[in-house]
């Protein structure tokens, strides 16, 4: 049986069954791999991958990423070692609280991330969504002052930065991918180096604009993340545990939706190391 390959009514994703991740072969890897590059996102229901499996799937995208004490997986999840929740002033949960808000992953470090895989383990009976936002779809759609008045703009992207918004001060090295000095700057136009399509590189971790203040960066800013997230650019998700889903962090912006912390969630999150050529900040 084919792969099975069935489009969002939104600009971007696709659902993709009758594909069983875990034993997929060489043959069916140029499918999965064309419809990554087309949709931007694909969801596969069901799929109940192990640790290992997951990996193996996550490194046919490329390299991993290091996210935490030699670890290329990680828990996502709302409850301590001891499988306690977590308070939601606790260290922890304000990381998860932030991922609330729309970014894409690892902007903040000077090689950024290519890709990420995300697994549901145990979901929460209302809310813990995940939606995703086609900054592709938005710039295809800007007026050409927008363009031109953008075209040549960079913004620093910082995770100290974008803490601070919601009120959580983070000190250097107490969570993975922060670092000391100047933050990466990136293009707010990014040219996708498979397909060529530009889109918008933003998002919450994005904030000084060189040669403007910081309102008037922020006021920008604002104004473009508001037209990239308007249907129909936005496709949301709502988990069944054994689902998994992998997208393009070079063309899409994505967030966690709220839930009540009182109920566990956990999920399991990869991410793949972008390449030096195209994912290395202007002053890496």
């Amino acid at each position: 049986m084919s792969i099975t390959i069935t489009p969002t009514s939104a600009t971007l994703g696709a659902i993709v069954t009758d594909v069983n991740l875990s034993a997929l072969d060489d043959a069916q890897w140029p499918t999965i791999e064309d419809a990554f590059h087309q949709y931007g996102l694909l969801i596969f229901p069901g799929q109940h991958l192990d640790g290992q499996a997951q990996i193996a799937f996550a490194r046919r995208f490329g390299d991993l990423e290091i996210l935490v004490e030699d670890m290329t997986s990680i828990p996502v999840s709302n409850k301590d070692e001891e499988g306690e929740l977590l308070e939601d002033d606790s260290f922890r949960m304000q990381l998860l609280m932030g991922n609330e808000g729309w970014h894409t992953d690892s902007s903040y470090v000077h090689l950024a991330a290519k890709a990420s895989v995300l697994s549901a383990h145990v979901v929460p009976k209302q809310g813990g969504e995940t939606e995703w936002a086609d900054p592709r779809a938005a710039y295809d759609a800007l007026d050409e002052a927008t363009r031109k008045r953008i075209a040549d703009l960079a913004a620093y992207h910082s995770y100290f930065y974008s803490q601070a918004k919601i009120g959580h001060k983070v000190a250097v090295g107490e969570a993975y991918g922060f670092f000391e000095g100047e933050p990466p700057l990136r293009p707010l136009i990014k040219v996708h180096p498979v397909t060529g399509r530009p889109a918008l590189y933003i998002g919450r971790h994005a904030g000084q604009i060189p040669g403007f203040d910081l309102p008037e960066s922020e006021k920008l800013l604002d104004e473009l993340m508001t037209f990239i997230c308007q249907p129909p650019r936005t496709f949301m998700h709502r988990w069944t545990p054994g689902d998994v889903a992998v997208w393009d962090n070079r063309c899409l912006l994505h967030r966690a939706r709220p839930y009540d912390h009182r109920e566990e969630r956990e999920m399991i999150h990869t991410r793949i190391k972008g390449e030096v050529a195209s994912e290395t900040s202007l002053n890496g």
